[in-house]
């Protein structure tokens, strides 16, 4: 494409005018709507996430940025066929990270194994030694002794960058029996019984991430890197045997 036909930074400003409106009568259909008649809404809606995606689309064009949510239309998911009135729900969850500074997530799950030798194999001092040198085993310990929502929320400090994530929401008629889809929780989504879903996506530039070409000090640390959470501060120059580590607060 050449450069002429480049969108400009004014076509940015135009089309985020553009997405306002779009919400703008968005809102005012919501307000309106009587009863179950929601063909207003839903064309604003559609008209709202059209908006959406050409200002992200001339947003990430001229300043390579993206916006921080996706507004799923008509080719993401077919229509809801389910029941009005569902008996159950079923909420699937993914939330993507990258393991953005390893030695961060080694030093906390560590931590944890230390305060609590239980989740870590107990009294063996092999399976605890484990926790600091493997990844795999310092993430089941983290993911066992925390809730999903602490770690998204304390994320960085964890040495984890965010990556998309995306929550669907499907009906059911009645729950499921105990146990009965546990051997293969993901494999039977329908989805034309998704009532909603709601997706963020991420650009996967956190400030923590690094790759093999970024500067790294004789501890293997990435240098020249700077962040505004104290958390993540307290865990810098973890590999001196030196320094101390401020506990985890694990809720026990």
């Amino acid at each position: 494409m050449s450069d002429a036909a480049q969108p400009t930074a004014a076509e940015v400003r135009a089309a985020a005018s553009v997405l306002k409106a779009a919400i703008d009568r968005h809102l005012e259909a919501v307000e309106r709507r009587s009863g179950e008649e929601g063909s207003a809404v839903y064309a604003a809606f559609e008209e709202l996430a059209a908006a959406a995606e050409a200002y992200d689309e001339v947003l990430y064009e001229v300043h390579d940025e993206v916006t921080p949510f996706e507004i799923p239309s008509s080719d993401t998911l077919p229509a809801y066929t389910g029941p009005d009135e569902p008996g159950a729900l079923s909420v699937l969850i993914r939330r993507d990270y990258t393991v953005a500074e390893p030695h961060r997530l080694l030093a906390q799950a560590q931590r944890i194994a230390d305060l609590d030798p239980d989740v870590a194999g107990g009294e063996d001092a092999a399976d605890r030694e484990a926790v600091g040198s493997s990844v795999t085993a310092a993430v089941g310990v983290l993911f066992g002794e925390f809730e999903p929502d602490e770690i998204a929320s304390r994320h960085r400090e964890f040495g984890l960058s965010e990556g998309d994530s995306a929550v669907w929401v499907a009906a059911a008629e009645e729950p499921a029996e105990p146990g009965e889809w546990l051997s293969a929780p993901f494999d039977q989504v329908d989805p034309e019984l998704v009532i909603c879903r709601f997706d963020v996506s991420a650009s996967f530039d956190d400030e923590l991430d690094f790759d093999a070409d970024d500067e790294e000090d004789e501890d293997g640390d990435a240098v020249g890197r700077e962040t505004d959470d104290d958390a993540v501060d307290e865990l810098d120059d973890l590999d001196d045997g030196e320094d101390e580590l401020e506990p985890v607060d694990t809720g026990r």
